[in-house]
């Protein structure tokens, strides 16, 4: 068992915990630099920043963990590498994804049940089941293994299905269940309760919209990730510095971090 991976682990076994996504190496520094204790990668950031609007499409299983050991190398900290359906539809491209994440020192991976066909946006179940089980296997006792079940995310709102989905997961051996776009709170307390003593990732809150830490830790929580939501909301702040450009101001630089402030939290600024 790595460092990396014994901390991350026991940050579940904790109280409920945020765990912030950065997409590059000066947003790592600066999340690092507000205290949090583990950090994420986010494959909507990496899409993003290269200009294409899915990871899956156009960035490879070495890119994606490049960027989210990048993240760790920086840090010092537990890092959560977002790889996506793990780069393959078969059991064996799940495994190599894991390996390829242990030997990059990341804690952990999470493997989604997404297919890249549209029309079948969802693996069926057995199949589902059998990719988690083989990257579980890989995962044991070396990095943690977040299994994720995409239906509420492809039109597919079953709760029952996602419950089913997320209680094999755990059966077989993930060491964390991550159902995104629950609807509700009553949702979420209801994964929490199926899969426990499991601990349950939750992005944010429920679909009907952010609530307080402290709701979400009652509910069973565990873990809070953003996903992309850093990178949006840093976005937002682009066009709104844009618009005042264009309208002939500069007040939005009040605030913004300055560029000695990220240099000196860069490892070539530390000699």
């Amino acid at each position: 068992m790595s460092a990396a991976h014994e901390a991350f682990h026991a940050l579940h076994q904790g109280p409920c915990f945020v765990m912030p996504n950065p997409w590059d190496g000066a947003s790592a520094v600066l999340l690092a630099r507000e205290g949090f204790a583990a950090l994420a990668s986010t494959s909507l950031g990496i899409a993003f920043a290269a200009g294409v609007p899915d990871a899956r499409a156009a960035i490879s299983r070495d890119a994606a963990i490049a960027n989210a050991a990048l993240i760790a190398r920086l840090t010092g900290l537990p890092v959560n590498g977002d790889l996506e359906d793990g780069f393959g539809p078969a059991p064996g491209d799940v495994v190599a994804t894991v390996e390829a994440a242990i030997a990059a020192g990341l804690a952990g991976l999470g493997i989604e049940d997404i297919t890249t066909d549209p029309a079948r946006p969802i693996h069926d179940f057995d199949h589902a089941v059998a990719r988690v089980a083989a990257a579980a296997k890989a995962a044991r006792g070396r990095i943690v293994l977040t299994a994720r079940c995409d239906n509420f995310l492809h039109g597919r709102p079953d709760l029952d299905d996602t419950i089913r989905r997320l209680v094999a997961f755990a059966e077989v051996g993930a060491d964390v269940l991550y159902a995104p776009g629950l609807p509700d709170m009553d949702s979420i307390r209801a994964v929490v309760r199926a899969v426990a003593p499991r601990p349950v990732n939750v992005v944010f809150g429920p679909r009907s919209g952010p609530v307080p830490l402290e709701e979400l830790a009652a509910a069973g929580v565990r873990r809070v990730s953003l996903g992309g939501a850093l990178y949006r909301h840093a976005m937002g702040a682009l066009v709104g510095a844009a618009r005042e450009l264009r309208a002939g101001r500069f007040d939005f630089m009040q605030g913004a971090v300055t560029t000695p402030e990220v240099t000196a939290l860069l490892p070539t600024a530390k000699g």
